[in-house]
């Protein structure tokens, strides 16, 4: 069942400037406790800051603040590429107290489920390294490092794997396992290396999580419109060169490469 938005619209808002988003982050606010209180901070210009959705204990219930298709000011040079949640909580709380908010939790989990479905995000959690570089998938505040402002929340008592498993459905989301969700995440977003390949991962991917790959990757082109003239190039090149090479750029991306390659696979 979808969240319940209750709209508190901020000002505090501007353009993502053309990024597209690949993170979803979990703050904690440090302050307000519920969603309202949060909504009337958010609300008052003269703040400065904003986040998308807040989420308290209020059973399938959030905040909504800014528009998912906006920038949140809440993570300094990591807003433009992220959709955020505060947590009406604290990032001193330890794990028994977080425990004492289980629809919290649920709410939050739910959020990070939509959120990562209109944005073809794996809910896969990310190292500082991945939020940081250009991984795609759910991060914590701190996990943004001084790029993201040099806060420490959600803190160290968050159950952040508790939270995505949750995202994910429990064991699996839209019938995947979550090895399928890290193997997408390192097949689309790195170099794919054999070191890095996520463990639990088959030695032959199975045709269904091709298929699903495909789909997430359908999904980002359809969302975002980046992907087109790659698609016409792989065509014309997998054709034969026939007839008149489409617009692209004379050296092609080592990216397009590999997709040309994994298309070959395909059809084989």
């Amino acid at each position: 069942m979808a969240l319940k938005r209750i709209q508190i619209p901020s000002p505090n808002y501007s353009s993502r400037g053309g990024a597209n988003v690949r993170l979803i982050v979990l703050h904690t606010a440090e302050g307000a406790l519920t969603i309202q209180e949060l909504g009337n901070y958010f609300a008052n210009s003269s703040s400065q800051v904003s986040s998308h959705v807040g989420a308290d204990d209020t059973p399938g219930t959030i905040g909504e603040y800014v528009r998912r298709e906006y920038k949140a000011w809440t993570a300094a040079g990591a807003n433009p590429v992220a959709v955020q949640l505060e947590c009406c909580a604290f990032a001193k709380w330890d794990s028994a107290e977080w425990q004492k908010h289980p629809e919290m939790l649920k709410n939050v989990a739910a959020w990070i489920a939509e959120e990562a479905k209109q944005f073809a995000i794996p809910i896969v959690r990310l190292t500082p390294q991945q939020a940081q570089g250009n991984g795609k998938g759910v991060c914590e505040h701190v996990d943004l490092g001084a790029w993201g402002g040099g806060h420490w929340d959600a803190g160290p008592g968050f159950p952040i794997d508790q939270v995505i498993t949750m995202a994910q459905g429990g064991d699996e989301e839209m019938g995947y396992p979550p090895e399928f969700w890290s193997w997408v995440n390192w097949y689309t977003t790195t170099d794919r290396n054999p070191a890095s390949r996520p463990a639990g991962v088959p030695t032959t991917i199975p045709d269904t999580w091709w298929e699903g790959q495909k789909l997430i990757l359908t999904n980002v082109a359809n969302l975002y419109g980046m992907t087109s003239d790659e698609r016409d190039w792989i065509d014309w090149y997998l054709a034969g060169k026939k007839g008149t090479r489409p617009n692209v750029p004379s050296t092609i991306p080592s990216r397009w490469w590999d997709d040309e390659s994994w298309a070959l696979d395909r059809e084989k």
